[in-house]
């Protein structure tokens, strides 16, 4: 097993909890105490310098409703004089504003030149409409500081006569909360050392008796028992550990039992040849060996534990069904492609009691013993129907011969006509199967030789152009240089010959049969082609077997035996070379094979 990193430990998760969860309470704690602590630093701040604006505004509010003499200070003197006396430190600068919107008094001396001006402050514009304090705070575009405005009405009579603007420097209390906060900051850090360094120590009390049950538990799968889990004290994890000693001792008592048993069934599963499958007593599958996983082409994994009834695809049946069957079951798993055919034959497994506590199943593969079979019932088949075909026709002119039709001149010579083609044509079915004979025989020999394709096929073909007697036109598309392959002569002539008279046979009049020879890295492509009545595209395939007829009743009248083109693909897969056949209905159809060719032989020859 791989060894567990130190950050996917239960110790590193242990120690990370605790510090997590002791930095979660302190940031909630923190940001509550942050958040309250600018709250009141920021509410003092403001009431301190409310209660200086109050003082003000009681002096100012006399200064307004007063009524002067020629001889007495102007308004914007005194409210100059009030202003000097009312600045400090933390104000920025202080203006009063009468109920007209027009400036009287500032505090601050770059900015005199705004008395008697119109204010367009609209915090101010609002306080003299409204008679309510307005107050917010900005930061100062030219210093970056934080700048607390107020507009406070003066109120007499319950009527506004004027109101205070105050711009004051806020900035120094968030500079006092900012250190606050790093003092607070600071001490997290520690603490979250501090419990870190706590943790390590009081999760080493918790992991130790785990990280030992771990190594034990490693030692228990490569099938070591002796080892034991040190108690380390009697709470909840120190019962574990004596629960997991008292376990292992159980374990090496079972495995040594069951090891015995295992091997034997080992034993005997591992040199059976067929397939076996056990499965519980509700029919699922618990042991699968080697031959039957492969049989089934499954992995032994994915198995374990499926249903019996569809790992072989019984789903008719039920589990009950199969402990019942005394006779064999047949499992046809072919394709269009490929035949696979198994048997399987079952046997439950009982207890003393008589209870079913499990099913075995044995599979044979039947597929070669029924593919023998079948192509032996078809081949007798083939056979007896294509000797009873002449031989029934024999015996009837022969009766009608007996009977005295031989002596009618005109009748007698037709009978004895038919009689004689049809021995000639069960002559060639008895020779074509002798050669087939002969050709599954495994001491079959060819007397190869090198000769000149071309030159070779050129001769086959004039022979069938000077004999033929349909009206068919030969055309050839040949190399003109040699082509010297190493062939048995007569066996390709036989091939050669089936596939030309096959052109000739289904040519209709005027049709023309087309040759080709085309040359390739390592082989040499020979194809005839015709334009009959071509075969169906599902029975292109099956031409090359025996007896197999696409019109039995025209193949039959021609004189066919169903086995020219099974003997030609015989002697070209003998060659080492392959043969086969493309046809469009209505149209025609191409032969065309393959043999072995090699260029330096040929060079050798030229």
């Amino acid at each position: 097993m791989k060894k567990v990193g130190f950050t996917r430990s239960i110790h590193f998760k242990f120690v990370m909890i605790y510090v997590l969860l002791i930095l979660l309470a302190m940031q909630i704690i923190g940001v509550y105490f942050v958040r309250e602590l600018e709250d009141r630093l920021v509410d003092n701040f403001k009431s301190s310098i409310k209660e200086r604006i109050d003082l003000l505004e009681f002096t100012l509010k006399e200064e307004l409703v007063k009524e002067r003499d020629a001889d007495d200070p102007t308004l914007e003197s005194e409210v100059n004089n009030i202003l000097t006396d009312s600045t400090s430190s933390d104000i920025l600068e202080i203006r009063v504003i009468n109920n007209r919107s027009r400036i009287i008094g500032t505090s601050d001396d770059t900015n005199q030149e705004l008395v008697g001006q119109i204010t367009a402050e609209k915090m101010i514009k609002k306080v003299l409409t409204i008679g309510v304090v307005m107050d917010n705070i900005f930061v100062d575009n030219q210093t970056g500081n934080r700048v607390w405005r107020s507009a406070t009405p003066i109120v007499s009579n319950d009527e506004v006569i004027g109101a205070i603007y105050l711009e004051t420097k806020i900035e120094e209390v968030y500079s006092q909360l900012n250190e606050i906060n790093r003092i607070f900051t600071n001490g997290t850090a520690i603490a979250l050392g501090i419990t870190a360094i706590l943790g390590v120590l009081l999760a080493q009390t918790v992991t130790r008796p785990i990280s030992d049950m771990r190594k034990q538990a490693l030692a228990m799968a490569k099938g070591n028992f002796s080892r034991k889990v040190k108690v380390f004290g009697y709470d909840e994890i120190g019962q574990l550990a004596i629960t997991f000693n008292n376990l292992t001792k159980r374990l090496q008592e079972a495995q040594a039992t069951t090891e015995g048993e295992r091997r034997k069934l080992s034993s005997v599963l591992s040199y059976m040849t067929d397939g076996v499958i056990a499965t519980d007593r509700k029919g699922r599958v618990i042991l699968i060996n080697d031959p039957a996983a492969n049989m089934l082409n499954v992995s032994r994994e994915t198995v374990l534990s499926q249903p019996i009834v569809s790992l072989l695809g019984l789903e008719q049946y039920t589990f009950d069904d199969l402990s019942n069957e005394q006779d064999s079951i047949i499992l046809d798993y072919s394709t269009k492609e490929k035949p696979y055919i198994l048997r399987a034959n079952f046997s439950i497994i009982q207890k003393e009691t008589g209870f079913v506590n499990g099913l075995i199943t044995v599979l044979h593969d039947i597929t070669e013993q029924e593919k023998i079979d079948m192509e032996r019932r078809e081949f007798v088949a083939n056979v007896s129907h294509e000797l009873r075909t002449p031989l029934t026709t024999m015996r009837s002119y022969l009766e009608a011969l007996a009977e005295g039709a031989w002596q009618d001149k005109e009748i007698a010579p037709q009978f004895l006509d038919v009689t004689q083609n049809e021995t000639e044509r069960m002559i060639r079915l008895v020779n074509d199967l002798l050669q087939l004979s002969k050709m599954d025989s495994k001491d079959y020999r060819f007397n190869k030789d090198w000769i000149d394709f071309i030159r070779f096929f050129h001769r086959i073909i004039d022979r069938f152009e000077m004999t033929k007697q349909q009206n068919v036109h030969f055309e050839r598309f040949l190399p003109n240089a040699a082509l010297f392959v190493e062939i048995d002569q007569d066996k390709i002539t036989q091939v050669l010959d089936n596939i030309i008279s096959n052109a000739l046979k289904y040519s209709p009049d005027g049709g023309r049969v087309t040759f080709k020879v085309i040359e390739k890295n390592d082989v040499i492509e020979v194809s005839v082609s015709d334009q009959g009545m071509g075969i169906p595209k599902d029975n292109v395939e099956k031409i090359f077997e025996r007896f197999y007829r696409v019109d039995k009743a025209r193949s039959r009248q021609m004189g066919g035996t169903g086995l020219g083109l099974a003997i030609a693909k015989e002697m070209i897969s003998a060659h080492g070379g392959d043969i086969w056949a493309s046809s469009v209905e209505g149209k025609g159809t191409t032969i065309t094979f393959y043999l072995p060719y090699d260029r330096i032989q040929e060079d050798d020859w030229s």
